[in-house]
């Protein structure tokens, strides 16, 4: 079998349970470390005709991450798309089932159970804390309704500020995320790269929480540490 992956997550997530049967994937795949596979550009500008030339016997893609019209000239071409569609952690356990399953593996991978195992097991959190997610900036960009990232905060105890706004991705002016007074304020690595000197100098009256975006906003192999890996982050921020 040979598979394209054009989600960086998913190309992890194939590459741990279907050893050999990545053909590509997006520049931006960078798990795991060293992967040897064609790279057919980016997630939003995928080299379409390269991908027909590799003539996969699947692609694997997701509604928010690739865009319809490339979805569509490539079910054109005669390619079968398989897109997921991910909003909240229960849903992506459903999701990677279903592409480990259409890549061809026949029983569950062994990290798939255990990241299922690490997320039925959470404790309830003693307390709640609100945040601000930023995952852009100029423009400021933050985490609305219904986002994988925000349930995943949840789950651990940080209720996103704007849950409940219409917009998934809502555009708010850098004073009105200040006035919204959080407890916290959360900033990825991606798709922005925050970093200590890109992004807290913006909040300076409130903690900053600086959380890696691979375990926040990716749905693979990841979600075995992303608890740990994100509370350590989130603990450090609100000492």
């Amino acid at each position: 079998m040979r598979v394209v992956s054009l989600v960086p997550s998913l190309t992890e997530a194939v590459a741990a349970s279907a050893p050999g049967v990545l053909a590509g994937a997006t520049d931006w795949c960078s798990r795991p470390p060293g992967l040897d596979v064609v790279r057919i550009g980016g997630t939003k500008n995928p080299a379409v005709e390269r991908i027909v030339r590799l003539a996969p016997d699947l692609v694997l893609a997701n509604e928010e991450e690739n865009r319809e019209p490339d979805l569509a000239a490539l079910r054109a071409a005669g390619l079968e798309v398989l897109v997921t569609e991910v909003r909240d952690v229960p849903q992506a356990f459903r999701e990677l089932e279903r592409v480990v399953a259409a890549c061809g593996v026949s029983a569950r991978p062994r990290w798939l159970d255990e990241a299922r195992s690490v997320w039925s097991g959470l404790p309830v959190p003693r307390r709640r804390t609100t945040a601000v997610v930023p995952v852009w900036r100029r423009p400021w960009m933050v985490l609305g309704r219904d986002t994988f990232a925000g349930d995943v905060l949840a789950r651990l105890g940080v209720d996103n500020v704007y849950a409940a706004h219409a917009e998934r991705y809502p555009r708010i002016p850098l004073p009105e995320l200040r006035d919204a007074a959080p407890d916290l304020v959360v900033l990825p690595d991606e798709p922005y790269r925050f970093t200590a000197d890109d992004g807290p100098e913006s909040f300076p009256k409130t903690p900053c929480a600086l959380v890696s975006g691979r375990h926040l906003t990716w749905y693979g192999p990841s979600l075995t540490e992303a608890p740990r890996v994100i509370g350590e982050a989130l603990r450090a921020a609100l000492r």
